[in-house]
């Protein structure tokens, strides 16, 4: 029986993610900044590189996991226990198929999931889907489970 999970938008884990990325990003800055004025460059470089690295890292979080903005945002999951692929619907109208070394990853909170796998052509993708993105906490608890009963990697 194939199970299929809707995605949407999660704006409380974006209040979350923004709380925790505008500050560092604004410090890294203001960091920045001061050691520019310090005349210490290598440092200044240093601060610029990890406060854009935050700054990109956070934009990408927010848009594709959190408000599912961009095109390759993940819209749709379909899990089937009879075959070992899975299935991601993204935004842009295609779907993609986790073939072969499908790993599972759960965070220490049981917030999120990570999920990895390659498709057809040998490409390796990986998804992080978020409890907040699901409809129902039954339908996150059922995706858990199901990736649960197969203990050892899915082919």
């Amino acid at each position: 029986m194939l199970r299929s999970y809707e995605l949407k938008k999660d704006p409380r884990g974006m209040t979350w993610d923004l709380l925790l990325y505008v500050p560092t990003v604004s410090a890294l800055g203001a960091f920045a900044a001061n050691a520019w004025y310090a005349s210490n460059p290598n440092l200044t470089y240093l601060l610029l590189f990890m406060a854009c690295f935050f700054l990109f890292a956070g934009a990408n979080r927010v848009l594709k996991t959190r408000l599912l903005c961009l095109p390759t945002a993940p819209v749709r999951l379909e899990a089937d226990p009879q075959a070992p692929c899975v299935r991601v619907h993204l935004k842009n109208g295609t779907s993609l198929e986790l073939l072969k070394d499908i790993h599972v990853y759960r965070d220490y909170s049981g917030r999120s999931i990570g999920l990895t796998g390659l498709d057809a052509a040998g490409k390796r993708l990986q998804f992080v889907f978020h409890k907040g993105q699901f409809s129902l906490e039954r339908d996150y608890q059922s995706l858990q489970d199901f990736f649960a009963k197969k203990k050892a990697p899915l082919p």
